[in-house]
Formats: structure tokens, C-alpha cells, sequence
């Protein structure tokens, strides 16, 4: 057949398609095949210890006991599903997690889970808190993930936060014999201008170069929480830019819901993850930032689950006090179950917790939330394959690749936080070792070339 172009009169259009096909490649990736935590947990540098994690579970799994001590409760109280054994099974899984993995990620604080203290307390929570984090990474007690927030990057804050991140890692590491505990972060509040993610990222390199470290040992990520981290002085969007600004150490951005809503001067008596300023923020962080790698982590509930009622001393409570405690938790427990549905429902897998009893609604809505998918998207994932199978046998390209990534992503993210068992992800079809490749089209050409 006919035809007018020639290789070399698209030669010149191939290669720059090229190109920016290749930079838009490199811009998007994809999702990271990085884990992703479903939380982390903020707490007062001031009071971090190598076994927090532990505490934090023992806690926990002491305020389920005390506010949900079966299924039929626990489902009671946060509205699950009770047909077949539903709610026995996310029982079953909270305590487990409780008992095994309680944290999946922490943050020792020095921003607002400190407080205001001097110089010198800082200094020596610093110190104190690195030397704790050694003796942890010894030990085997800490979490997957974690890492520190130091105090924002403003003119008033940057000699106090550079100070506080100088001593906490140089001890750090002076007392671990240069090591850092896997994933560790450095997280960075407030964030307006790119060039205090770039300050932060060059002051990552000079300690990695000072102290013998592989570049990028030292991560950093960000945190939204005023309209001008969207937005610059012309109106366009700004969150690559300071993405960018992170020399490719950024790798998570963490919304600050309540700082970013008093900025809006949203009253503080409203202020809520379920305010339409957080799906605003949502969706554009989404929006912006999807595709690139980078992982996005949701707020938290700022109303803790804490009995108005406290046994003193030997004197036991009342029964109406141990039933107005109850229902304190749980009405706390309710309103956080709802927050965390809702952001997982907009494809936010990861929030904040703040206290150890919000550890329990946290693990339930998650497994909840995977456990209510599982029938559906196995069925859907096996249905893929066996398409993407036939596909090969009559020599097609099978394309809908993102589709069936983003089933694998479900089954991935669900088994790595504990509310998918093994079997259930293996009814599937795919293997254990098809799906440590976290990559649907891997799976589908290494298929492709076993047939």
C-alpha cells in the first residue's frame, strides 16, 4: 500500500516524541512498589523511648479489652458488618496486629507534639531521644518505619530545627556505629517555599557526606498545611516544585488538616477532617502528585478516645462510670471509624494517630475497608489474568495493564498491613513470587514467556 512518510521525514518528530515521552516517564513513574504504612503515629520527642512501639500496643490492646472486648462489641460499636464471621475476623486481625506489629510507623516529635521548651531542654531531648532510637534499632524494638519532625524551616524557626535535626543525627549515629534504622525520615512542617525543602535536603547531604553515609540515606518528607503550599504568588500550582526542590529525596507528602483549615479561618469548633476544605486539599494533592511515586498520608482525628471517668487509687468506679467511659471511647472510636473510611474511600491509605487507643479503630477500618473488597477484587484480579492469558496465547497485546495494577495494588497493600491473609491472597491465582514483583505487567509478560 501507498503511503507518504518516510522514516526520515518523521525523524525528526520521533525524536522529540521521544523525548518527552522519556521525560514524562521519568516524571510519572507509577506508584512506588515502596510498602506504604496505614498510619503513623506522632509523639513528644520528650517522651520517645526504644520500646514505644511495644508500649503503644500494650496500651491499645488494654483499651480494646476495656471498650470492645469481643467482636459482637467492637462491631457494635463501629457499625460493622456482623453476617457470617465478618466481624470476627477483623477482630481476630486487630489483635493480632496489636500483638505483633502495633506501630507500623513512627514520628519523634519536635513541632507541635513538643511544645514550646528552651534551647537547652531541646538540646538535651535531642540527645536524649537519638540515643533511645540507637538502643531501639539494637534491640529490634522499633517500628518499619521512622524518623523525626523538626520545627519548620521559617526565618524565626531554621537555627532551631537545623540545630535540633545536627544533634539527633550525628548522636544517632555516634551511638549506632554509623547505622540508621531502615525508611528513616526527616519530616519537614509547614512547607511554603522550595527553598526551605531545598535547605533541608542540602543539610541531609553535608551529613551524609560528613558521616560516611550513601547519598540519599537521609529521606525527607513534606508537610502540607497552608494554602501557599499549593499555590504560589502566581496562582500555579506548587507542590511539584517543592517536591522537586527535595533533590529526589522526597518521598511522602502528609497533610496538616488543621493548621490548613485555621489558615482558611475555618472556626476552630468546625474544624474537622470531614470539612469540604479537606477534600478540597485532598483532591488537589492527589491531583497533583499521583502518578510521580510519591506517597500521600491523610490527618488525623483530633478528638481523642480518653474515659472522662479515672480510677483513683484503690477505689474502684462505679458501674455508671464504667458505662459513661464506654460510651465516651466508643462515640470517639465511631466518629474516628468515619474519618478513617472516608479518606480510604478518596484513596488515601495512610493517616495520623496520636494516642495508642486510636490504634484499634485504625487497624479495624482498614481490615474492614480490605475485607469488605476481597470477594469482588478477587474475582476481578483472577478474571485479568486469565484474560491477560488468552490475550498472549492468540498473540494480542493485552493494554489494560493500569486496570490490573491496580487490583495487584489492592492485594499488596492489604496483605503488607495484615488484613489480608496469605491464602486469601493467593486465591487470586498468582504466586508469591509473581506478586513480590508488585508489577501486573511483569506478571503478564513473565507469563508471556513461560507459555
Amino acid at each position: 500500500m501507498k503511503t507518504t512518510l518516510t522514516p526520515n521525514s518523521l525523524s525528526s518528530v520521533r525524536e522529540s516524541l521521544r523525548r518527552a515521552n522519556a521525560g514524562f516517564s521519568r516524571t510519572y513513574p507509577g506508584d512506588s512498589p515502596r510498602r506504604q504504612p496505614v498510619h503513623v503515629v506522632y509523639g513528644g520527642a520528650h517522651l520517645f523511648r526504644a520500646e514505644a512501639a511495644r508500649k503503644l500496643g500494650d496500651l491499645a490492646l488494654g483499651a480494646l479489652k476495656d471498650y470492645a472486648p469481643d467482636a459482637a462489641e467492637l462491631a457494635h460499636g463501629l457499625g460493622l458488618p456482623q453476617r457470617g464471621r465478618f466481624a470476627q475476623r477483623v477482630y481476630e486481625r486487630v489483635v493480632d496486629k496489636l500483638q505483633r506489629e502495633p506501630v507500623e510507623d513512627y514520628r519523634i516529635d519536635f513541632e507541635d507534639g513538643y511544645g514550646h521548651r528552651s534551647d537547652a531542654e531541646e538540646d538535651g531531648h535531642a540527645v536524649s531521644a537519638a540515643k533511645e532510637l540507637a538502643r531501639g534499632l539494637e534491640q529490634g524494638t522499633l517500628p518499619p518505619f521512622i524518623g523525626i519532625r523538626v520545627k519548620s524551616f521559617t526565618e524565626e524557626l531554621f537555627e532551631r530545627a537545623s540545630r535540633t535535626l545536627d544533634l539527633f543525627v550525628t548522636t544517632l549515629l555516634e551511638q549506632s556505629g554509623g547505622k540508621l534504622p531502615p525508611s528513616f525520615v526527616v519530616t519537614l512542617p509547614k512547607v511554603a517555599l522550595p527553598e526551605q525543602v531545598a535547605a533541608l535536603a542540602r543539610i541531609l547531604e553535608v551529613l551524609e557526606t560528613e558521616h560516611g553515609l550513601e547519598k540519599g540515606a537521609l529521606g525527607l518528607e513534606l508537610m502540607v498545611e497552608t494554602p501557599q503550599a499549593l499555590f504560589d504568588q502566581e496562582g500555579k500550582l506548587h507542590l511539584s516544585a517543592l517536591v522537586a526542590a527535595g533533590a529526589g529525596r522526597c518521598s511522602s507528602v502528609h497533610l496538616g488538616l488543621y493548621d490548613y483549615t485555621a489558615a482558611l479561618s475555618v472556626s476552630a469548633h468546625v474544624q474537622s477532617m470531614l470539612h469540604p476544605a479537606c477534600d478540597f486539599l485532598r483532591d488537589l494533592v492527589q491531583v497533583s502528585l499521583s502518578g510521580t511515586g510519591i506517597q500521600m498520608a491523610d490527618g488525623a482525628t483530633n478528638v481523642m478516645p480518653v474515659p472522662p471517668h479515672r480510677k483513683q487509687g484503690d477505689t474502684a468506679l462505679l458501674p455508671t462510670q464504667l458505662r459513661e467511659n464506654s460510651e465516651a471511647v466508643q462515640r470517639v472510636w465511631q466518629l474516628s471509624y468515619r474519618h478513617i473510611r472516608h479518606s480510604l474511600e478518596r484513596g488515601w491509605y495512610q493517616g495520623w494517630d496520636l494516642h495508642p487507643a486510636q490504634l484499634p479503630v485504625r487497624y479495624a477500618a482498614v481490615y474492614a475497608f480490605f475485607l469488605e473488597g476481597l470477594d469482588a477484587a478477587t474475582r476481578r484480579l483472577k478474571a485479568f489474568m486469565e484474560k491477560a492469558a488468552q490475550a498472549t496465547l492468540v498473540g494480542d497485546v493485552f493494554d489494560d495493564a493500569a486496570t490490573g495494577q491496580g487490583l495487584l495494588n489492592f492485594f499488596l497493600r492489604g496483605s503488607s498491613c495484615g488484613a489480608l491473609s496469605q491464602e486469601e491472597v493467593l486465591a487470586t491465582g498468582l504466586t508469591l513470587e509473581e506478586l513480590r514483583s508488585r508489577s501486573f505487567r511483569a506478571i503478564v509478560e513473565s507469563r508471556r514467556a513461560g507459555k
